[in-house]
């Protein structure tokens, strides 16, 4: 599949690695529908992309309410032939602190975004895929999920978060495997530390910091870079069910 063919939605699409991928596809001469809760942030993004672009608030723990942009999604552009998911929250806890022990809520919270909301959004464009006609290769489209570096060596503070990404990453394969035979791929990245909205609101000495924990290149993944992972996903089709570290060779510490 061609990027320029690409008729994507991106949950999480208003800001930072979302909002990198689908600025990607539209200069590619793709199509593009942000869903995110940030109704300011997404309206923007979406006016600054064009007329190739839109933008519909979703909250990804509401079925319903993904359900229906999907749908919406799909009669705008006409089809929906890949979805990226990277709509995610990323707050440290511990799970006993000074504080006292970890909040069963904070949890619940945190796989319910990260994990059940990549669910919800990954069903509902499958069922919109399987409509597609296939191309020459069979294939009717992609889903590319956002998992990271914690999903593998996570640190303290982090086991609600390492949990989180560790289900996107166990359920990578098998969701591969059922969607084959509709002729629709799965993928997942694993970004190690990039320069999102929430780091960049780091002082610049803190940011330079966690860069230099990369041992090459020394510092904070861009957005950019992100993206061009999943055009290059999007574009081989040998890519499935498979997930990539993007990291600069970086291994979390515990602290």
């Amino acid at each position: 599949m061609q990027l320029k063919e690409s008729h994507v939605v991106v949950s999480g699409g208003a800001s930072g690695l979302g909002l990198a991928v689908a600025n990607r596809i539209v200069l590619a001469g793709g199509r593009a529908t942000l869903l995110d809760v940030n109704e300011a942030q997404g309206n923007s993004a979406a006016a600054a992309l064009g007329e190739r672009a839109a933008f519909f608030a979703t909250d990804v723990t509401d079925e319903a309410a993904v359900n229906a942009a999907i749908d919406r999604a799909r009669e705008r552009m006409g089809s929906i032939n890949t979805a990226v998911n990277c709509a995610g929250i990323g707050m440290p806890a511990r799970l006993v602190g000074k504080q006292g022990a970890m909040a069963g809520s904070f949890f619940r919270k945190m796989i319910e975004i990260n994990l059940v909301g990549t669910v919800l959004v990954s069903k509902a464009a499958a069922v919109a895929m399987q409509l597609n006609p296939p191309n020459a290769a069979g294939e009717r489209g992609v889903i590319v999920m956002t998992a990271s570096v914690a999903a593998f060596d996570g640190q303290i503070g982090q086991v609600a978060y390492s949990a989180s990404k560790g289900g996107i990453v166990a359920m990578t394969l098998p969701m591969a495997r059922e969607l084959a035979s509709s002729g629709i791929r799965v993928m997942t990245i694993a970004p190690g530390i990039f320069a999102t909205p929430m780091l960049k609101a780091l002082p610049q000495e803190a940011q330079e910091s966690l860069g230099r924990q990369t041992p090459f290149p020394p510092r904070l993944g861009e957005p950019d870079e992100f993206a061009a992972m999943v055009g290059h996903i999007v574009e081989n089709s040998m890519l499935n069910g498979e997930t990539i570290r993007l990291d600069g060779a970086i291994r979390m510490q515990p602290r």
